[in-house]
């Protein structure tokens, strides 16, 4: 089975993952995808980034009812921090009967030269593209590892819903009920 990973750091996750991970799983030659929710991205400040395990959980609520994308918590049982080339030879190692692509915006193929072992990645793995505004033309994007997709492109952020939250502004439809009720629960993403 060919399974196409989609890290994030899902802080929180939002109709924008979503809709990423249902156009690869649905538009591509992947069979599958998982979102792989990352502890702590080793390019970037650790901010305001919550629980690893909340996130997880929120993950898993807007996939409930996902017949082709699952929520993988591999990398909180990965040192840290996590790079995608280890987390990528623990899953061949574990799952050698699956075939694992990446799943990444066209602005992370932008800076993949910063990746720790990014040439084995290229050398090793299929990855998908998505788009982003001011990255049409990414280094590496003409690479034959990489493949362009026309995944609908949506102007949404974590950053966005977490300012909102804190501002008390609706972000009904940014997100699924689902988490929008567990984020309301445990009073996530406000200030005082």
């Amino acid at each position: 089975m060919k399974i196409g990973l989609l890290f994030g750091s899902f802080n929180p996750i939002h109709v924008g993952h979503l809709i990423i991970a249902n156009y690869m799983a649905n538009y591509t030659a992947l069979d599958k995808v998982w979102l792989v929710v990352s502890p702590q991205n080793p390019l970037k400040k650790y901010g305001d980034l919550i629980n690893a395990y909340d996130r997880l959980e929120m993950a898993k609520l807007a996939t409930e009812n996902a017949t082709n994308i699952s929520v993988s918590d591999v990398e909180m049982k990965l040192p840290q921090p996590s790079y995608t080339i280890d987390t990528l030879a623990f899953l061949k190692e574990k799952y050698p009967e699956h075939e694992f692509a990446l799943i990444m915006g066209s602005d992370n193929l932008a800076t993949l030269h910063k990746w720790k072992n990014y040439k084995l990645i290229l050398r090793d793995h299929q990855i998908f593209v998505y788009p982003r505004p001011g990255y049409e033309n990414a280094e590496f994007a003409s690479h034959p590892s990489v493949t362009i997709t026309m995944t609908p492109q949506m102007e949404i952020s974590a950053t966005f819903i977490r300012k909102s939250i804190a501002e008390k502004k609706n972000v009904q439809y940014f997100v699924p009920e689902s988490v929008l009720r567990f984020i309301e629960s445990k009073s996530l993403y406000k200030i005082g």
